[in-house]
């Protein structure tokens, strides 16, 4: 084989919805096509990776690529490339800065969180989320880590309505209180475990109501170290926690 026969195999991931992926060919959305294209160079022959936000994971051959649109057909596939098993829920409670609340959500992503839910509480000083905007940044943020599943974004709801709607074999509430045990042994204590639902207030926390309505729906509250964080840098801490302690439980 000569040098100009060694097929060149893109290191960027590419989404596709499953729509797009039928009788083993994979066309490419315009924004992804022109990406491959005008940035990445992608040409005929080429090699491409590209994710259906639903556990899909294909890697295909590039056959077209034209103006508008990038056609491949797919030489392999598998299921729930970069998940981790455990399926996670984060709530966190509307933060008055929504640059802060997307940092949230990218990172929260790139950790494996299988659904956000914007939180309305009490001490939230918002009430809204930019829904398109939040998608996009998730799309972004599953490509770069190598998932192949686009995490669910709830619409904002209270603490009530969430805790009468969703399970969760381990349901948190983090909350620096007297009655908290650190996030690290309510895992353990908890143990194997396929789902976990995570509460996280806002800046200011959850009001002590909101905290008791959590516990008499069956959450632990957990407290996560000594320090005190941002809003957003304890969701993230308690995803951490919550897929480290499965993954080496």
């Amino acid at each position: 084989m000569t040098p100009t026969d060694v097929t060149h195999v893109m290191t960027t991931n590419f989404y596709a919805p499953p729509s797009a992926i039928r009788a083993g060919r994979v066309v490419l959305p315009e924004d992804e096509a022109r990406h491959l294209r005008t940035v990445l160079r992608g040409e005929q022959g080429d090699e491409m990776t590209v994710v259906d936000g639903h556990g899909g994971w294909y890697r295909a051959r590039i056959d077209h690529v034209g103006d508008e649109q990038v056609v491949g057909t797919v030489v392999e596939r598998r299921r729930n490339v970069g998940e981790p098993a455990i399926d996670a829920t984060v709530a966190l409670g509307l933060l008055k800065k929504r640059t802060r609340f997307e940092t949230f959500v990218e990172k929260a992503v790139e950790l494996g969180v299988r659904r956000i839910v914007p939180l309305r509480t009490s001490r939230a000083e918002r009430a809204s989320i930019r829904e398109e905007r939040l998608r996009n940044v998730m799309v972004a943020a599953m490509k770069q880590c190598r998932r192949s599943r686009l995490p669910a974004l709830a619409a904002p709801q209270s603490t009530a309505d969430l805790l009468a709607e969703s399970g969760g074999d381990v349901r948190l509430v983090c909350h620096a209180g007297d009655a908290s045990v650190p996030i690290q042994r309510a895992m353990g204590q908890a143990g194997p475990a396929a789902s976990a639902l995570v509460l996280v207030g806002p800046e200011g926390g959850f009001a002590p109501s909101e905290v008791e309505a959590a516990r008499a729906n069956g959450c632990t509250p957990v407290s996560l170290g000594p320090r005190r964080l941002r809003a957003e840098t304890a969701g993230l801490a308690a995803l951490h926690a919550v897929v480290d302690a499965h993954q080496n439980g």
